[in-house]
């Protein structure tokens, strides 16, 4: 019996067929195919039952898997330690991104360059970049499913989570030059409650900035109008400029005179939109991860917002 032969039997059941293993691993089916044939013959026992449209585990394939599992698990922390001891990291970090970070200073840092940096240092170290809701991340986080993620904040982290907040801007309503809000302004701003009814441009459910702007609404008594939404703030702008809208945006967002825009800012109360990097309570499961959280979160404490949530240094927080 061979490492990688449980490698492939454990890469057909995680894939369901042995096509998708094969590109998973990066080999052809029918090298997939043959060795887990020669694990079954080793073994004794019929794996996986082929008579389905997916490839699923028998009943002595479920009994063997979590002993394959767990001898890689087992193969994979010898070769972490042993690269720890070199001062070699390897492995995968998975990380997640709200719309328009990569390509964006965060926190005075630019995060695509920091992951290049990172990658030129360790080249074995694969890095995976998603980018979804804040929502839906600071769960995946919580889950197991990232190591790191940067996220808009709509209050505090949910328990089980940290956070270094990089970005803590006020919101303002961006508003063609000839809209009624403008006329009714007070020294460039305007009570929340000047907004209940209007058609607004806002950032999707699920993100930090939504959440602000319906908690606050809530709060106020009314339920925002949202006609239209898009997951990066400079769409938005852009919504607003062609008069569809007034779009809720951090103050930078809007570019002024450039788009015909005035940004208003938003008082009664006033409106705060945070971005973080966030990461497991108990920090990153991997070495990799940790060595970058912790580059991560030197390269934005320069110029980030001092962070209410995180309550300095301790368990988890490297």
């Amino acid at each position: 019996m061979e490492l990688g032969q449980l490698r492939y039997f454990v890469a057909v059941v995680e894939e369901g067929g042995f096509t998708r293993a094969g590109a998973r691993l990066h080999v052809s089916q029918p090298g997939v195919s043959a060795q887990v044939g020669q694990l079954e013959r080793e073994l004794g026992l019929r794996l996986l039952d082929r008579s389905g449209r997916r490839v699923t585990p028998t009943e002595a394939g479920e009994a063997v898997l979590s002993y394959a599992r767990a001898a890689l698990a087992a193969v994979e922390g010898i070769r972490r330690t042993a690269d720890e001891v070199r001062g070699l990291l390897r492995g995968r970090v998975a990380i997640g991104l709200i719309p328009g970070a990569a390509g964006a200073v965060v926190g005075g840092s630019d995060v695509v360059g920091v992951l290049g940096d990172f990658h030129d240092a360790h080249p074995q170290v694969e890095i995976a970049l998603a980018e979804d809701t804040s929502e839906r991340m600071l769960a995946a986080l919580r889950q197991g499913g990232l190591d790191l993620a940067v996220v808009g904040l709509g209050g505090e982290p949910p328990p089980g989570v940290c956070v270094q907040v990089v970005i803590d801007e006020p919101l303002v309503a961006a508003v063609r030059s000839g809209d009624p809000l403008v006329r009714d302004a007070t020294d460039g701003g305007i009570p929340l409650a000047a907004l209940r009814g209007r058609a607004l441009i806002s950032l999707p459910r699920g993100t930090g900035l939504r959440g602000v702007l319906e908690q606050a609404c809530a709060e106020a008594g009314f339920a925002p109008r949202v006609d239209f939404e898009a997951a990066a703030p400079g769409v938005l702008v852009r919504l607003a400029a062609r008069g569809l809208g007034v779009a809720v945006v951090p103050a930078g967002a809007e570019s002024g005179a450039a788009q015909g825009l005035v940004a208003l800012r938003i008082t009664e109360p006033v409106l705060h939109g945070r971005v973080a990097l966030a990461w497991p309570t108990d920090g990153p499961s991997g070495p990799a991860a940790r060595r970058l959280l912790e580059q991560l979160r030197t390269r934005f404490a320069s110029g980030a917002a001092p962070d209410p949530g995180s309550g300095g240094p301790g368990p988890g927080r490297p």
